[in-house]
């Protein structure tokens, strides 16, 4: 790392504070307050005292310094300025938090845990390295260790002490004794800081180090601001930043189940740099804050009434119960205290820091405040073998820490004869003895004190590597080490890698911190009355392991409290935020046919037509497509009476076939009959159409079949009719032969009347394209239907047939009265009123049964088949007997009239319709024709009116037989022509 070079206004002041300070004083114990604090002021205060106005300004300000000393009434200087000094080649500063901080005076009462014990325990390691031989060759670590009574102010006033020697330093070469030697130089160089446990006191001493490259390790200091390289090149630390144990109180509060906390957090650097990171990390997990309280500190020393508001603001938000305190063991305590006062006992759980959990000062006398705390502690392991050592120390032996006494006052609550007098001891009536002893019983151990033996350790590696470099390994210290370049430890220091007295292994990270572990501690009753902090989990590299089974929030209680400000909701439930609160709310159910809107928890959505809510109301399901499926019986039922209409429709097909040229089927008109069976079958036929699932090409053949079925049968009918009519008609009025009744003229009036409907369904198609749709009558239906079939647009398809069937109604009624012989049109007749009865019927059928998917196909097949049937049935059944059953009578005889035509006025013979040009048709006239005109040759015309008779044997015209008796004609109504059968 490059080295900084001092700016000249700064040598300049520096030479100003070597004249100050006196730097040729052999000891430091002579230097006065009032002259570190003209340092401080000088340094930090930006102020420069002219030198002809110094000796007015050291007289205002030892005044000020003997005015703070003497607060609060004390009749003696307080704090007494005391220090550690062990003697080394090589020095380590060491700044302890011996004392508590106070609001009143500058130092409070004795710390036991973090402070005595603390340096005892850097005390400890430094006996360790300079026990081993040859650990650094020829040269022994010394330490020059301050309290800063957790004060960052104090503190940073303490830490001139480890300039003075860098300052004395600088530019030495300048001066001489009157010999031309060199002065020498008795200010003690500090090549390393071990400290300050405070994070705002760490920050502080930082940026005065800093200026001087003196190298910095903390043990207890864990702000995550302290990581910024940019600003704290020098610093390192042995305890993880808090970075990381923020991280691992937020994944304690997810364990637990907790999404509605309050945080209480110090004044400080520490506190508010992690409550900064908590604020984040909560609201990425969507935990909410109930209460954001500050613990004062750097402002002072709170009173109890701040506790007290403390918490009475927390007992306003009863159901946040989980509380994280990230503050010091000495706020922390206070705050118990008014937790006991403002009978809040057992009403919140606490998460706790580092900073104040397992700390006596905190737990001793508010057990049952602290109990069910869990709290994030680095993971330390003890120290190996200082239980010991400092269990056998004793005021008699332990001269090197001038604090001791004031512990062992403090520990067994009894003056110590001849000690000096603090603030504190004054209460004490009893004299100690000398005989008390500290034992495992009546002490209790600091849990981290493996961080200040690792700090310690970290500096004698850090030395031990960079003389076995630069010195070659020989005995004492080289002139490429004295003085030891601050850069150069620098960079020795964060490669250290080694197993400390704790046994872990340990090296620095890329940002100078010590390794992230994390042990889960938790105070709780083991039995009645007795408490203790006990391991129940770890937290390594971002991973939480939680022994649930371990916990116990209260005696025999294992379960967590809730932590929570609205339970959540039920299934099926939105939320209503309460107002200003994220974590606060009222449910409210979603309606019938709505569910929870998945993107947004406070909206219902209401499903789309054909879906319905999930019974969670969280999913829109569809509901299951409702149509007509084969193996229904309604499908089964109308396919099994269109299957027996194709059977019979195949058996007269057969029948008309196999009887191709007999009379009866002569006819009948074979080539419409033919057409007419086509036409039924295809009625049969749609049936199955109907009742297969509705897809586009489904739906268009539906839309084609429906109409053109019919259109075919009707059509048939329709040129039958219309044929008959026009020759009874024309019959009527000439003689001429009417027009178009011939087969191949029918047949293309046939095919002229049906091609109507196909154009007709053609443009339907264009129109509006068949398709498959879901049609919802009521939210529950989800009908899998035509699109014409949900409306009267099948109306479209039958509305030509329809017309058909009307006008061959029509005609039916118009040739009721021919004669008998021709009576197939009273057969079409009675079609015709029974197809005009079945779609009468249907048609209000077919409306009503909309919401039954499954009758109205069934209705419809069944209408169709029975329309399909009538006119089968009506106009085949006839013919049919008389071939099957009367076969007798299928012969020409059988065809004539039984009527006869008495009045003939004009019958020329080249009139006649032939029945052989008539579709082979059988002529019942024309055979009383050629009997009339037989015996007209034979017996000479006597009258005008003639009665058929028996013709003479001695008659005969070719190819004749008389008919068996004589029948009578009766007076016709127009002239005798020759007529062409139509019993069709």
């Amino acid at each position: 790392m490059r080295p900084r070079q001092l700016p000249l206004p700064l040598l300049s002041l520096v030479l100003l504070l070597g004249l100050l300070l006196d730097i040729s004083t052999p000891s430091l114990s002579f230097h006065t307050p009032d002259l570190e604090y003209d340092l401080r002021t000088l340094l930090y205060e930006s102020r420069y005292v002219p030198r002809r106005d110094l000796p007015g300004y050291i007289s205002r300000t030892k005044r000020l310094t003997h005015k703070q000393s003497q607060t609060v009434g004390l009749n003696f200087t307080w704090p007494a300025r005391k220090l550690v000094a062990t003697q080394g080649k090589i020095l380590l500063g060491g700044l302890m938090m011996v004392h508590e901080r106070h609001n009143d005076i500058v130092c409070g009462p004795i710390m036991p845990q973090g402070g005595v014990q603390a340096l005892e325990a850097m005390l400890y390691t430094l006996d360790f390295i300079n026990d081993q031989e040859d650990f650094i060759p020829g040269v022994k670590l010394g330490a020059h260790i301050l309290d800063d009574c957790d004060k960052d102010t104090y503190g940073l006033e303490q830490a001139v002490d480890f300039i003075k020697g860098s300052i004395s330093n600088i530019d030495d070469g300048e001066y001489k004794c009157k010999d031309g030697s060199s002065p020498e130089v008795r200010n003690k160089v500090i090549s390393g800081v071990v400290g300050a446990a405070s994070s705002v006191t760490s920050i502080q001493v930082a940026n005065l180090l800093r200026l001087f490259k003196i190298p910095q390790v903390s043990f207890f200091s864990t702000s995550p601001e302290l990581s910024n390289k940019q600003r704290f090149e020098y610093f390192s630390r042995t305890i993880p930043s808090d970075h990381y144990q923020v991280k691992a109180m937020v994944e304690i509060v997810k364990k637990l189940g907790w999404s509605y906390i309050s945080i209480i957090y110090e004044e400080s650097n520490y506190g508010i740099k992690a409550f900064e990171e908590l604020e984040g990390l909560l609201a990425d997990n969507d935990i909410c804050i109930a209460v954001k309280e500050k613990l004062v500190k750097d402002s002072g020393v709170a009173e109890e009434v701040a506790y007290d508001h403390i918490v009475q603001r927390l007992l306003l938000k009863q159901s946040a119960r989980g509380v994280i305190v990230f503050g010091s063991d000495q706020e922390v305590a206070g705050m118990m205290r008014a937790v006991r006062r403002n009978n809040a006992t057992g009403s919140f759980t606490w998460i706790g820091s580092d900073g104040w959990s397992a700390r006596s000062l905190v737990s001793s006398g508010n057990e049952p405040e602290v109990e069910g705390t869990l709290s994030v502690q680095p993971q330390a392991n003890p120290v190996r073998g200082f239980d010991q050592y400092f269990l056998s120390l004793t005021v008699e032996k332990n001269t090197r820490n001038p604090w001791f006494v004031e512990y062992w006052e403090d520990h067994f609550k009894c003056r110590y004869p001849n000690s000096s007098r603090t603030p504190y001891n004054g209460v004490f009536t009893n004299l100690c003895t000398g005989e008390e002893k500290l034992t495992s019983r009546n002490t209790q151990f600091e849990a981290q004190l493996q961080f200040v033996s690792d700090a310690v350790m970290a500096f004698g590696y850090a030395f031990r590597d960079m003389h076995r470099e630069l010195c070659g390994g020989r005995s004492g210290l080289c002139d490429l080490m004295n003085p030891i370049d601050g850069d150069n430890l620098l960079f020795y220091l964060r490669k250290v890698v080694f197993f400390g007295l704790s046994g872990d292994n340990f090296k620095f990270d890329k940002q100078g911190d010590g390794p992230a572990r994390y042990n889960i501690i938790h105070f709780k009753q083991m039995t009645h009355g007795r408490y203790a902090w006990v391991t129940v989990g770890h937290y390594v590299e971002g991973e939480l392991k939680l022994n649930m089974s371990a916990l116990q929030f209260k005696l025999r209680d294992p379960s967590p409290p809730s932590s929570v400000c609205s339970l959540p909701c039920l299934t099926g439930q939105a939320k209503k935020y309460v107002e200003g609160e994220s974590c606060c709310w009222h449910c409210f159910n979603c309606s019938t046919y709505q569910i929870v809107n998945p993107r947004d928890e406070t909206q219902c959505l209401t499903c789309d037509w054909g879906t319905l809510p999930s019974p969670d109301h969280l999913m829109c399901n569809p509901i299951p497509e409702v149509y007509i499926r084969p193996d229904s019986w309604w499908a089964i039922g109308a396919m099994l009476l269109s299957s027996v209409g194709v059977v019979m429709t195949g058996v007269v097909a057969w029948v008309f076939a196999s009887h191709h040229n007999t009379p009866v089927v002569r006819a009948s008109g074979r080539e419409l009959s033919y057409v007419l069976l086509s036409g039924v079958f295809l009625c049969y036929a749609t049936t199955f159409v109907l009742v297969l699932k509705p897809t586009a090409v489904v739906c268009g053949v539906q839309r084609f079949g429906l109409g053109f079925s019919f259109a075919v049968v009707y059509s048939a009918l329709l040129t039958k009719t219309n044929r008959i009519a026009r020759i009874f008609n024309s019959g009527k009025r000439t003689t001429k032969r009417p027009s178009f009744i011939s087969p191949s003229s029918q047949l293309c009036i046939c095919f002229f009347t049906v091609s109507a409907q196909v154009v007709i369904t053609g443009v339907w198609w264009v129109v509006s394209p068949p398709r498959a749709i879901h049609h919802y009558l009521v939210r529950e239906d989800n009908f899998l239907v035509c699109s014409a079939s949900i409306n009267a647009s099948y109306m479209i398809a039958f509305a030509y047939p329809i017309g058909l069937i009307v006008v061959c109604t029509v005609y039916a009624v118009l040739t009721r009265k021919i004669p008998e012989a021709f009576n197939e049109s009273k057969h079409i007749g009675f079609t015709m009123y029974t197809t005009c009865i079945i779609w009468l019927a249907f048609v209000p059928i077919y409306f009503t049964t909309a919401n039954n998917v499954e009758l109205r196909i069934t209705t419809t097949s069944v209408t169709i088949s029975l329309s399909a049937t009538v006119a089968l049935v009506c106009l085949y059944t006839p013919k049919l007997y008389i071939i099957l059953i009367r076969p007798e009578r299928n012969i020409r005889q059988s065809m004539m009239a039984s009527t006869k035509y008495s009045t003939i006025k004009h019958f020329p013979s080249s009139h006649r319709v032939d029945s052989s040009t008539q579709s082979e048709m059988v002529v019942p006239m024309d055979y009383e024709l050629q009997e009339k005109l037989r015996c007209l040759v034979c017996v000479p015309y006597a009258k005008s009116t003639v009665s058929t008779q028996t013709c003479p044997v001695s008659c005969v015209l070719p190819q004749h037989k008389c008919p068996p008796q004589s029948t009578k004609t009766q007076p016709t109504n127009g002239p005798i022509q020759d007529v062409p059968d139509v019993q069709l």
